[in-house]
């Protein structure tokens, strides 16, 4: 709900499209207002209120008075030889936050963060060394977004964002109240237009938050690190399995409503000499067979944060083919951006030296 007194703490870029609707007429405005202002938050992604020319100069006076907007400043923009690019942009209160772009042939994804570093403290990621600074608003989640398609459309680049990852810096179900309404804008008609179908959740598997989405309205793509195949390892590598243990989490993703033709993506980092073994590929068979799901091998991306290694790739090609003799879909991923920090687990808004701002 809106919070009328004081206006001053409405962020409007974090407003749903009904709170639009309940701000503008709390002000005396007439409902079509509403429209008009999520139009321009996030269809256009303005940064100024004065850029909403079809607004009047006295609404857009009130509304600067009365309410903030949410918009990151861009800080710098690093190439990979692999063609993605990573995004730094400061929040309002001044701390980093990173994106990842990566392109297709005529399109791009884009994996966008949901908190100021994180609290899940997993063995492998640089992100955890941050550990969790604070949660993004829902509005600093979808600006990400919009400055990228600023970005993009600055260079020129006519590809258009097809997909998106919550899979950035942070756990998006340990925010899920702001990544619930950031999904609600980014799949609007007026604003972005994504497919939900376009729209992949990642969790490290916190059973609560799976209840809590497995209750929406809407459907996005769920993917799940799960990381290891015994409980032990998998405490070991990710601290919140303690109070997720494995069976807890494959009953609650067994019980989560899936759609026709979805399912559900499992990743797993495949680590030397930790979780890589025969043993281990069979008994995750064993583990995701009652689900409908296909599984990503994600190799190792090494960081500072860890004395983890890769598996080599013979290893790697080992693994996935007992995955692949029993007719499971298996994907070996390589992480896009891994010279430039991008790459899963190495985000750590940690800005460049020698590059400016973007």
């Amino acid at each position: 709900m809106v919070h009328r007194s004081p206006r001053q703490n409405v962020d409007l870029r974090s407003l749903t499209y009904p709170e639009l609707e309940e701000l503008v007429l709390s002000m005396g405005e007439r409902r079509f207002r509403a429209e008009q202002l999520f139009r321009w938050l996030h269809g256009q992604g303005i940064t100024r209120l004065d850029q909403m020319t079809n607004v009047s100069r006295e609404l857009r006076a009130r509304l600067g008075q009365e309410t903030t907007l949410t918009t990151l400043r861009p800080l710098e923009a690093l190439g990979s030889a692999d063609g993605s690019t990573k995004l730094a942009f400061a929040t309002a209160d001044g701390h980093v936050v990173e994106s990842v772009l990566m392109p297709e042939e005529r399109k791009v994804s884009v994996c966008l963060s949901t908190q100021v570093g994180c609290a899940m403290g997993c063995a492998f990621c640089a992100t955890a060394g941050l550990g969790l600074v604070r949660s993004l608003c829902a509005g600093e989640i979808v600006d990400q977004l919009y400055r990228i398609r600023a970005w993009l459309h600055q260079r020129g680049d006519t590809r258009r964002i097809s997909n998106v990852i919550y899979m950035g810096m942070g756990e998006p179900l340990a925010n899920l109240g702001g990544v619930r309404r950031s999904l609600e804008m980014l799949m609007h008609p007026l604003g972005a237009n994504l497919s939900s179908r376009r729209i992949t959740v990642s969790t490290v598997g916190l059973v609560p938050g799976i209840h809590r989405m497995a209750t929406w309205s809407f459907q996005v793509n769920l993917a799940v690190s799960l990381n290891a195949t015994t409980q032990a390892t998998r405490e070991r590598l990710m601290p919140t399995a303690k109070k997720n243990p494995i069976p807890r989490l494959l009953q609650a993703l067994r019980a989560f409503p899936l759609e026709k033709r979805r399912r559900i993506t499992f990743e797993y980092v495949l680590i030397a000499d930790t979780n890589d073994s025969d043993e281990d590929a069979a008994r995750l068979l064993r583990l995701v067979a009652p689900i409908p799901c296909k599984l990503n091998v994600i190799p190792l991306n090494p960081t500072d944060a860890c004395n983890l290694r890769p598996p080599g790739a013979e290893r790697v090609d080992a693994f996935c083919s007992i995955i692949r003799r029993s007719g499971c879909t298996v994907i070996t991923r390589n992480s896009r951006g891994s010279d430039i920090g991008a790459a899963c687990g190495q985000l750590a808004g940690r800005l460049h030296e020698e590059t400016g701002p973007a």
